[in-house]
């Protein structure tokens, strides 16, 4: 599996959950080199959209800056927030979508893709149980 693959397991499990909640996706990015940025660029136009139909907006884009944990590098980290995974869903199987979806996997040697549920920081503690 690439490391730009969809984990097929995890995207089942995401369409099988009943969660109707917003929720953010962790976008982990590093860009193939020589241009890679630029084609992700547009990529990201071309997305907008289709992520504005589905309700969704990047909330943060961000240039990666010191490593302070771990060992892997990555270029850019974005946060995007979705009304629920089913609007996500619609996206992503978006036939027109899924034509643009080959400049994002053109453009990156890796990714990393996490949805993500806010909790509240008092409940930290009991987010697993």
């Amino acid at each position: 599996m690439s490391s730009i693959t969809m984990n097929r397991d995890q995207f089942k499990k995401l369409s099988g959950n009943q969660n109707a909640e917003p929720f953010v996706m962790l976008n982990l990015l590093k860009f193939r080199p020589h241009g890679g940025a630029k084609l992700y660029a547009r990529y990201m136009k071309e997305t907008a959209r289709f992520l504005d139909d589905v309700g969704g907006k990047v909330i943060y884009l961000g240039k990666t800056g010191e490593l302070l944990n771990g060992e892997e590098t990555w270029d850019v980290m974005m946060l995007v927030e979705y009304p629920s995974r089913r609007a996500f869903l619609t996206m992503a199987n978006n036939p027109e979508y899924i034509k643009i979806h080959a400049y994002r996997e053109e453009a990156l040697e890796r990714a990393v893709l996490y949805s993500t549920d806010r909790i509240d920081f008092r409940d930290i503690a009991q987010w697993q149980e």
